[in-house]
């Protein structure tokens, strides 16, 4: 396909070996980087998409999937742009797509993307679409165990606090860190939206609710209050 090609020259004109070795360590991964700054990237994605627009949702697919597959981190960068920018084929059709990319992510950066701004904004509009993440949240793979939990974090009003709470103390026995933080995280978006149900809700399950998760929960509700 000649968008994923000319995403990938691009990368390639532009790598900076000595960036890239910061990038790796940035990330504690053995996947190779081009060592393509963030804001960079993105204005290369702009112009190969104006260039190259995807037009139908065999092309969204088959794009992702290329650059998701690909040797460097940032292909997989350019796949979740190409997904994010893809609004019109962004359907419920599309959900064991972004299944199969959380079960084959390496690390939470790509996790994270997929989960706020593909999964969770499909979720916020079909909630029928709410029966994956109570799949995901049983799964063994620890990267769709955190997406069950950050594909709430932008819900802001619109969150589902019976599902959220449900998910958070199911996994809150975890010691994984990955798991703790995501709850903390989670909870403390939705602290900006209602502080009182999050603080009620720590308090109530101070005994399963690890200290990192309380703490990332609590930092700007306890903030407000001194």
């Amino acid at each position: 396909m000649q968008l994923t090609e000319r995403l990938v020259q691009q990368l390639q004109a532009h790598a900076d070996s000595a960036r890239a070795v910061k990038m790796q360590a940035y990330m504690k991964t053995q996947q190779a980087f081009f060592g393509v700054p963030a804001p960079l990237r993105k204005q290369l994605f702009k112009q190969a998409i104006k260039e190259f627009p995807v037009r139908d949702a065999d092309e969204y697919r088959e794009a992702i999937l290329a650059l998701w597959h690909g040797s460097h981190r940032e292909m997989q960068y350019q796949a979740l742009e190409v997904a994010e920018h893809g609004k019109n084929f962004r359907t419920s059709e599309q959900m064991p797509l972004y299944e199969s990319l959380l079960d084959t992510a390496e690390n939470w950066d790509t996790v994270d993307w997929i989960a706020t701004s593909m999964v969770g904004l499909l979720i916020k509009s079909q909630l029928e679409l709410r029966s994956w993440l109570i799949k995901w949240r049983v799964a063994d793979n620890l990267w769709l165990r955190r997406a069950s939990l950050i594909a709430h974090l932008k819900h802001k009003q619109q969150t589902d606090v019976n599902l959220l709470a449900e998910t958070i103390l199911m996994l809150a026995s975890e010691r994984e860190f990955f798991i703790r933080k995501a709850i903390g995280w989670v909870l403390r978006e939705y602290g900006k939206t209602n502080p009182i149900w999050v603080r009620d809700f720590v308090q109530a399950h101070q005994s399963e609710l690890s200290g990192l998760s309380q703490r990332e929960a609590l930092k700007h509700i306890n903030k407000s209050n001194n």
